[in-house]
């Protein structure tokens, strides 16, 4: 038998990939992203570009 999922379902399970998605993204760019800037070699003024471009793709989703 087939379960029908129901429209309060569907629409929390979309708001729950999208918390999931910002929060990976927020922290990418508040840990993972400064490290790697690190690693590299990267200057502090093209880390924190990267950082707000990330906070805005996650504030987006």
């Amino acid at each position: 038998m087939k379960q029908v999922k129901s429209a309060a379902n569907t629409g929390i399970d979309r708001e729950m990939a999208s918390l999931l998605l910002g929060a990976g993204f927020a922290l990418a760019s508040l840990i993972i992203l400064p490290a790697l800037a690190q690693r590299v070699g990267l200057g502090s003024s093209l880390t924190i570009a990267l950082r707000g471009a990330l906070m805005r793709a996650s504030s987006k989703v």
